[in-house]
């Protein structure tokens, strides 16, 4: 199913459609706000572009390195080349304990990876405790943004799965009660686990600890409370040194949420006294697109979700039509690394307003590997028959200075004499669903230019 089609259901109900746009162009213009009372932001976001690029042309080093620190700090390493060895590594670690109960902090990584699923499906309860995901994780949901999962969600429809899964009163949807049933929900199981599971924002290659950024101080609750710290992080969120953070932290939370800096940016460097640490770094096609020249620069992505909420696409088609785990406009360049032919629709899923690019906190080119991705699936037969032959038609029609006027007077013609259903029909015509079209002009520009004596 393309990404149109998985639209539609989301753009059928135009009232939460509409709100959903207003809501994430407010988030867009708060990180505005919080840009421009940094002078030197555009300095950073240099910066943090050529650290990110340094990193990942001596990513082997820094990945050695790293292990290396970990490992002498006492922390368990290990290397996952796809989803199925991570998953793997984590039961296997989970069960090593004899654990059955598990807390997960916000990990994308764990998201992309079908980490929950593969968990239940072997006995062992998984909670997670960022508040949207909890949401989401009970309604059976995905994430839809990557930093606020449950975007798409009305305080009415967080009320109505409240009722049915925590016992909270029916249709009591006050945010401040709502937020207390979900602590003294997700208090019980804090203090029941025996594993905590967290993902990685940063991970420092001179000190081998990694950094976790939360605004909900849950995975600092989770990691300390139980015996086992298990942290799963993408190969590319290395960085070389501890100075570098200070770039990434005054752009993280600023391109996200619009926030000086997040509530909680928490350093695990080594386990506490009788506990342990294990990290797992994961590829999952990270080194396939590293070695693709065109679209290397995507993994220094730090995951703001800053281009999903300034693209238009994304704010008026709702993150579940791409179906994959990171979506918008970021998402729409990774997933056809992973899958070209299942995620052929995506990279056109853009007007390449070049708006997303704009606001990348690290000066990811997006909407130029957004076009290159198109001539790649040309290339690979992955663009629909009628859209490739389309096409051809226009690029004839538009390199032919005859043919175009010929066109022009057609449907201009045409305009003027076939009844209004017809040329406004949703079924011929679906811009007519929202557009009213303009009244066709009597003659075209060329025409009156040469009436005028000019040519």
């Amino acid at each position: 199913m393309t990404h149109a089609l998985r639209a539609s259901t989301f753009v059928a109900d135009a009232e939460r459609t509409s709100w959903h746009d207003e809501t994430l162009w407010f988030v867009r213009q708060k990180r505005d706000k919080a840009v421009y009372a940094v002078p030197e932001f555009q300095e950073l976001r240099e910066l943090a572009s050529q650290i990110k690029e340094h990193t990942l042309s001596r990513l082997d080093e820094y990945l050695m390195q790293f292990e290396a620190k970990a490992q002498r700090n006492g922390v368990q390493v290990h290397w996952a080349a796809n989803a199925q060895e991570h998953n793997d590594i984590v039961l296997d670690i989970i069960r090593r304990h004899g654990a059955t109960r598990v807390v997960k902090s916000k990990s994308m990584l764990t998201e992309e990876c079908h980490l929950n699923p593969h968990l239940t499906g072997h006995g062992i309860e998984v909670i997670d405790t960022d508040l949207g995901e909890r949401i989401i994780q009970l309604r059976e949901e995905a994430p839809s943004h990557l930093v606020l999962p449950a975007i798409h969600l009305k305080k009415e429809d967080v009320s109505d799965t409240f009722h049915l899964h925590l016992g909270t009163e029916k249709g009591n949807h006050d945010p401040q009660q709502l937020t207390e049933a979900a602590r003294q929900h997700l208090r019980a199981k804090f203090l029941a686990a025996e594993v905590a599971i967290s993902g990685v924002n940063f991970a420092v290659a001179e000190t081998g600890g990694v950094v976790i950024c939360t605004n909900e101080g849950n995975a600092d609750l989770g990691v300390n409370l139980a015996r086992v710290h298990i942290a799963c992080m993408g190969l590319e969120k290395l960085v070389p040194r501890l100075t570098d953070l200070g770039v990434f932290t005054r752009l993280l939370a600023r391109s996200a949420t619009g926030q000086p800096v997040t509530t909680y940016t928490s350093h695990y460097t080594k386990p506490a006294a009788g506990k342990e640490l294990h990290l797992v770094i994961v590829d999952n096609g990270r080194t396939q697109q590293l070695g693709r020249p065109d679209f290397r620069a995507s993994l220094k992505c730090i995951r703001c979700g800053a281009c999903m909420n300034t693209c238009p696409v994304y704010r008026r088609s709702g993150g579940h039509s791409y179906d994959f785990t990171v979506p918008g406009p970021i998402g729409a360049i990774l997933s056809p690394n992973i899958d070209l032919k299942k995620h052929s629709s995506l990279p056109f899923a853009s007007t390449l307003c070049g708006s997303c690019t704009d606001v990348c906190p690290v000066k990811i080119d997006i909407h130029t590997q957004l076009y290159k991705w198109r001539q790649v699936l040309a290339e690979a037969g992955e663009i629909p028959a009628a859209k490739k032959w389309s096409l051809q038609f226009m690029g004839r029609l538009l390199a032919s200075p005859t043919a175009f006027g010929i066109g022009g007077r057609v449907a201009r013609t045409g305009l003027r004499l076939l009844p209004y259903r017809l040329t406004h029909s949703k079924t011929f015509n679906a811009w007519a669903v929202a557009r009213e079209l303009p009244e066709p002009p009597k003659q075209s520009f060329r025409e009156w230019y040469r009436e005028t004596g000019k040519v």
